[in-house]
């Protein structure tokens, strides 16, 4: 799901590993001897220990339990669970399938996928891609075949403040909507909730942007949660096909991007960007200190964000655009070593993570939304005990959705990016020149 811990990772943008593919590419060949993360035993009758990693120290104890079962299920198996921070996990991953002794078992993301599938890292699982979310399993598809099976998923929607809300006299609309030209229900929403230290709002006379007490909204460079559902939602793509090229420089795109801009430089009713484009960007401390009334997010950021709030976490829909509401769903796959000494054994613990009783564990004690249809329930079950209604993020999950761009290169594109995206919320680039800037550079890293 997200990130980073799914959030981290996701709402948390994604951690580069430059130069995978020709790390990869160069070296793999000499390691196809290699003999994979499970050490122990291997011999008929004998016990066998698979190595499973992951980065979220959260989901972890989750999976203490989850591999508790599969291990009463299945004795002839030990699983070592392996957590590394997200800033090592993929920086270990590449030198471990560069020497041969990957993990057996491992999550993998959309926009990491394509390195390790086109280098043989992947072995192929077999699974009915119907019964997981489709966006999930369309992730992790590389000609015609399945290379990782569907974990879990987050979803981007909107975290509000609930208490800002009744201060200002608002009402959440029953549904958000925006237009390039400033028209629709989320601008005029947050003019009424950005409020300077004189008490004035964007459009009152004497209002001064350099003094707002309090934003109604959070538009920065952040592409998962922001300017690619901005873009999708405005008929722009983000590349032509899966493997394919950038192409999120069109008129629809672009068109979309200065939206997203505008709100900041424009209208003033989202910090300005020398306060939150990354790496040094503070908007989810900013909305946990009662500074920003509406901030688009992960699902999987709540873990972080609703226990350290101190007023009433709402959640809501994402806007809709001209061409409706589309958001980023972001899907993570256990992924099994293709060089495992004990194939077999892993491939049947990433098959049972795919099942329904790991899935509803992990849903029912609040820590993702499934991969598996049908399950959903429990997590919103978990999040409502806790006071905070997720159904929005569930009835998005079943509209409009798109993962992250599934291409080559990625991992190395993503902090350029950032660094002309930067410029564009600064106002220093126009739309059109950061997005032309930006796909020529992206295009260059796709083989």
């Amino acid at each position: 799901m997200l990130k980073n811990p799914p959030i981290r990772c996701a709402l948390l943008a994604n951690v580069l590993v430059k130069g995978l593919a020709t790390t990869l590419a160069s070296v793999l060949a000499l390691s196809a001897c290699g003999t994979g993360g499970g050490d122990d035993g291997g011999g008929a009758g004998e016990k066998v220990t698979l190595t499973y990693r992951l980065w979220d120290d959260q989901q972890k104890v989750g999976y203490e339990k989850v591999m508790a079962a599969f291990e009463k299920a299945n004795p002839d198996i030990d699983v070592r669970i392996e957590l590394l921070p997200y800033d090592q996990y993929w920086t270990k991953l590449t030198a471990d399938a560069v020497a041969g002794t990957a993990p057996d078992v491992f999550w993998m993301t959309p926009t990491q996928f394509p390195e390790y599938v086109t280098k043989g890292v992947l072995a192929e699982v077999t699974v009915d891609t119907a019964e997981y979310h489709p966006t999930v399993a369309a992730s992790f598809q590389y000609e015609g075949k399945m290379y990782g099976v569907p974990k879990d998923w987050g979803i981007v929607g909107l975290l509000y403040n609930k208490d800002l809300f009744r201060k200002a006299g608002v009402e959440m609309p029953d549904k958000l909507t925006w237009a390039a030209d400033g028209s629709g229900t989320l601008l005029e929403t947050a003019r009424k909730l950005t409020v300077d230290e004189a008490g004035k709002h964007p459009g009152d006379a004497g209002f001064d942007p350099d003094k707002v007490e309090t934003y109604g909204f959070a538009s920065w460079n952040h592409y998962q949660t922001q300017w690619m559902n901005w873009v999708a939602s405005n008929g722009g793509q983000l590349v032509d096909k899966p493997f394919g090229r950038y192409v999120f420089n069109d008129a629809a795109s672009v068109q979309a991007l200065r939206f997203g801009v505008d709100l900041v430089n424009k209208h003033h009713v989202s910090p300005p960007a020398t306060q939150t484009n990354p790496p040094t960007g503070k908007v989810t401390d900013m909305f946990k200190a009662g500074k920003i009334a509406m901030f688009p997010a992960n699902n999987a950021l709540l873990p972080f964000v609703a226990p350290e709030s101190t007023f009433e976490v709402g959640v809501a829909p994402m806007p809709e655009g001209p061409q409706g509401r589309a958001v980023n769903l972001n899907g993570l796959a256990e992924a099994v070593y293709s060089k495992s000494k004990h194939p077999e054994q892993a491939m049947r613990l990433a098959t049972w993570l795919g099942t329904q009783e790991p899935q509803k564990m992990m849903a029912d004690e609040g820590y993702v939304f499934p991969a598996l249809t049908g399950l959903e329930q429990g997590y919103v079950d978990f999040w409502k005990a806790k006071g905070i209604d997720v159904t929005p993020f569930a009835e998005e999950a079943k509209g409009t959705t798109f993962p992250l761009p599934i291409t080559t290169g990625f991992t190395g594109f993503e902090t350029k990016l950032n660094q002309i995206f930067n410029e564009m919320y600064l106002g220093k680039l126009s739309p059109q020149q950061a997005a032309d800037q930006a796909v020529a550079e992206g295009n260059a890293t796709v083989k």
